[in-house]
């Protein structure tokens, strides 16, 4: 397996300088990621630098909160595809979710990806800060609102990305949207672990390089076995409620 093919970049520090903007996108074009996620201000010059490659350029709109109304949203995302963003990532209203304001929710997915119309939307619902059911609850709002990927998290929060988490987002999500997790993956084996609970592709800040060929080798086997044996299951609320989560 080739886990650049599976890899989204991520470096959305607020300090990020243009030099290390320029060394991103290099790492990128060197390891032929799947795309980089920068903050909107260097999509123009990320797009740049990488534009005689295949990796995708993403940015990022709500974010970190996505407290912000949604016609904020849509202007940062609309402002970012006219600087070359590939896709947009955004974050949803937490505060609505946890108001159970699912309506206000579901609007605010929808009217975005409404507006980006082709482009790709990945909804971040920021599991460190959601119960089970109301992870539940936001992986079937982003898939109502015809989102393109759901991702774990923002980096910004309590906690980034578990198993349990991503298992769960699986069984909702099966294959209605594609599923990112982000944060806390530093390290090969981990990323896939994740890609093996479920996950179509993770968002890290390290660069993951297997430990020696052999071992690359193995993963690649288990991965291939887990793609051919999996098989798309129903699964209930409270066989959900059942799960242990670490969210931590």
């Amino acid at each position: 397996m080739n886990l650049s093919d599976y890899t989204d970049y991520a470096f959305l520090k607020p300090i990020a300088t243009e030099r290390d903007i320029i060394n991103i996108c290099k790492i990128a074009k060197v390891n032929q990621y799947l795309s980089v996620t920068l903050n909107s201000c260097y999509v123009k010059l990320a797009k740049e630098l990488l534009e005689e490659t295949n990796v995708k350029v993403c940015t990022v709109v709500g974010f970190p909160l996505g407290a912000t109304s949604t016609k904020s949203k849509i202007s940062e995302a609309l402002n970012a595809i006219n600087s070359g963003a590939d896709e947009i990532d955004m974050v949803i209203n937490l505060g609505y979710l946890k108001s159970r304001n699912y309506v206000s929710v579901l609007r605010d997915i929808s009217d975005v990806k409404s507006a980006i119309k082709d482009i790709p939307l990945k909804v971040i619902i920021e599991i460190s800060e959601l119960s089970k059911n109301e992870i539940v609850k936001a992986c079937e709002i982003a898939i109502d609102a015809n989102a393109d990927t759901i991702k774990t998290s923002t980096g910004f929060a309590s906690g980034g990305a578990t198993f349990t988490a991503v298992k769960i987002m699986k069984k909702i999500v099966k294959s209605s949207a594609k599923i990112n997790a982000s944060v806390g993956i530093e390290d090969f084996e981990t990323a896939v672990k994740y890609l093996e609970a479920g996950a179509d592709s993770i968002s890290t800040s390290s660069v993951l390089k297997p430990e020696s060929d052999t071992l690359q080798k193995r993963n690649s086997k288990i991965y291939r076995r887990y793609i051919e044996t999996s098989k798309k299951s129903e699964i209930s609320l409270e066989e959900i409620n059942d799960i242990e989560v670490d969210l931590d």
